[in-house]
């Protein structure tokens, strides 16, 4: 599997059709899961936008082809969907995360975007999904039909569920934006802009939870080197 495969979206957010798409973003962990993940390569291939959500993504991707892209982070995608919707009086439906976390956004959206309909459902917290908690999810959905759908159950899951079932949802954008929901709750603190700016974000995220992202970022981060290495010797 090729980082030059994928077709990065690097238009203005604001140039995003108003139909139904699907929206999915790849940093080096997804990209390093992708490998030998058939499912999960295909739903991000098949993505109708791609966002290089990750400054190693877009370093490798300049070193591979010479193309100079640029980072968009899964929370400027949603930041950018709540002002649209802010703007038009739309609604938005949260899927993932735990009940405290989606309550936690629903007060803090109902006070940032008062004109913004905000509905969440959270799915039970299993590796893998019963047809019947398809059926109720995608029942959520399409009961309330939002405007704009994020989805936040981790990848590779969200990436996969979102690609198997996209046209069983009444839903226009479709967002899986992760960590972002953990980011706007406030359960997670985000790296501050400077850090950001840097490209050091990984690094940021690392040091606050050693535990859970070490093999992410340490053994992770040099899987993709060596892969990007690999590409550009046979290339």
């Amino acid at each position: 599997m090729s980082l030059q495969q994928f077709n990065f979206y690097q238009q203005p957010l604001t140039a995003i059709k108003d139909s139904k798409v699907l929206i999915n973003t790849i940093n080096a962990h997804s990209y390093n899961v992708s490998r030998t993940d058939t499912l999960f390569q295909e739903a991000l291939l098949k993505s109708d936008v791609l966002i290089p959500d990750g400054i190693s993504v877009v370093w490798a991707t300049q070193w591979l082809a010479g193309q100079k892209i640029r980072k968009i982070a899964g929370a400027d995608l949603f930041f950018y969907e709540m002002e649209r919707l802010r703007l038009k009086g739309g609604k938005c439906f949260f899927l993932g995360s735990n009940v405290t976390t989606l309550t936690i956004i629903r007060e803090r959206a109902k006070k940032e975007y008062p004109n913004v309909v905000v509905q969440t459902w959270s799915p039970p917290y299993k590796a893998e999904f019963s047809a019947e908690d398809n059926i109720e999810m995608i029942d959520a959905v399409n009961s309330f039909q939002p405007d704009v759908l994020f989805i936040g159950m981790t990848a590779p899951k969200q990436e996969k569920w979102s690609y198997q079932h996209f046209n069983q949802l009444k839903a226009s954008h479709v967002c899986c934006i992760g960590a972002v929901f953990d980011f706007y709750a406030g359960t997670v603190q985000r790296a501050p802009q400077w850090v950001i700016k840097m490209g050091m974000e990984w690094f940021y995220r690392l040091v606050k939870e050693p535990k859970r992202m070490w093999r992410r970022y340490l053994i992770g981060n040099i899987k993709f080197i060596w892969a990007v290495i690999n590409e550009k010797l046979t290339s």
